[in-house]
């Protein structure tokens, strides 16, 4: 029996919306830090400011209309309800691209890319630059459905992005990724589905061996700090997530304040923004995502991916095998763990494309989008 597909309109209850007006109109806010800056997390002038506009500006029909109009479906997949975007190109040899978001991303990470993929004769390029856009919420985030046994884990969300390709009946594509999305991604490429065809990342976790760092050239060396620096100072969300995601789940599920600070975070520390992430992101496009985690109580359920994850790599070391299909890549300079063009040959057997960006970071979809959308044209131009 064939699986069932079904489109899905999003219609927010209002007493949903009424509740959360409710919530931020009776913050109880915490001290401002003693520490000028963002040393110890994000600052009260700047939750206030985006509580604010919150309160009084943020339109949730809009961020509800847009989703709607981009082709939202439902499919259930190894037991669990799958959200996705499916939007195809008008271009007959568009190619099928999977795109996979991670945390605190969402399908509207993408937003700034959809119609350049979608469209490029509008965005300067060609016909044969087109994509079919599947962008699918993970298990536990969005509209997605929530897992309630252990075991959702990447390498079991990457076979259901197999499964969910091949119910849309598309036999030749590629997938893209970033954070956890491009965990996803390294492990299709690991399984090498038929019709796989190449990946593009722009995040590439990795250890570095230690011939690469006595042999590291001077900005290698920057990016050992950077990362270093990173697990140092910015990484206790992940420690959190990772072992103990239960002790935040109440207070993601609870508070909308504290999910979004626990967001902003992100946004703050790992973008191309100097700790600023107003200087790039809107207010409306952070509230979207946030407001992705809270409509859907999907806080505690996208924070246990983590746990999940973590526990299966560490039963599977051969999950850092060298990949062997056609990959590109993309660096941006705010990304705290970058590699090297060498590095990545390391680790990729067939690398077609390796770009530096001068602008960028984390987020690379919505920081440098035109940057992105001409990567992953480079990386697919001769694999269509």
């Amino acid at each position: 029996m064939k699986a069932i597909i079904s489109p899905m309109k999003l219609d927010i209850a209002q007493a949903d919306l009424d509740d959360l007006t409710d919530r931020l109109d009776r913050i109880r806010w915490p001290s401002a830090s003693p520490i000028e800056g963002t040393q110890q997390g994000p600052s009260l002038q700047n939750l206030q400011a985006l509580v604010t506009h919150w309160r009084t500006s943020y339109d949730w029909r809009r961020c509800e209309h847009k989703l709607n109009s981009l082709g939202q479906s439902l499919t259930t997949i190894d037991g669990i309800d799958i959200h996705f975007l499916h939007i195809r190109s008008k271009h007959e040899n568009a190619m099928p691209l999977l795109l996979t978001h991670g945390w605190p991303g969402s399908v509207l990470e993408f937003r700034h890319i959809i119609d350049p993929l979608v469209n490029p004769t509008a965005h300067g390029g060609t016909e044969q630059d087109a994509f079919h856009l599947v962008i699918p919420s993970m298990p536990g985030f969005g509209f997605s459905g929530k897992p309630t046994e252990p075991g959702w884990h990447i390498g079991r969300i990457a076979q259901a992005w197999v499964e969910l390709m091949s119910r849309l009946e598309y036999s030749h594509w590629g997938a893209q990724g970033g954070d956890w999305g491009a965990l996803v991604t390294q492990t299709l490429a690991q399984m090498n589905p038929p019709g796989l065809t190449g990946i593009h990342l722009n995040f590439v976790p990795f250890q570095p061996t230690g011939q690469e760092v006595a042999d590291a050239t001077k900005e290698e060396q920057k990016m050992l700090a950077d990362a270093k620096r990173y697990s140092t100072e910015y990484s206790a969300y992940m420690n959190l997530m990772s072992t103990r995601p239960q002790s935040v789940a109440f207070g993601l599920s609870d508070s909308p304040v504290g999910l979004a600070a626990w967001i902003y975070a992100l946004f703050q520390d790992v973008s191309d923004s100097d700790r600023q992430p107003e200087r790039i992101f809107s207010l409306d496009d952070m509230l979207d995502d946030i407001m992705l985690y809270w409509l859907p109580n999907a806080g505690p359920t996208s924070a246990r991916l983590y746990w999940e994850s973590m526990q299966a790599m560490r039963n599977r070391p051969e999950a850092y095998d060298k990949i062997r299909i056609p990959t590109g890549i993309s660096m941006f300079p705010a990304e705290q763990v970058r590699l090297s063009e060498q590095w990545a040959k390391n680790r990729f057997e067939k690398l077609v494309h390796f770009a530096e960006h001068i602008r960028g970071g984390h987020f690379a979809a919505m920081e440098a989008p035109e940057s992105l959308v001409s990567d992953i044209r480079q990386t697919f131009l001769t694999l269509r």
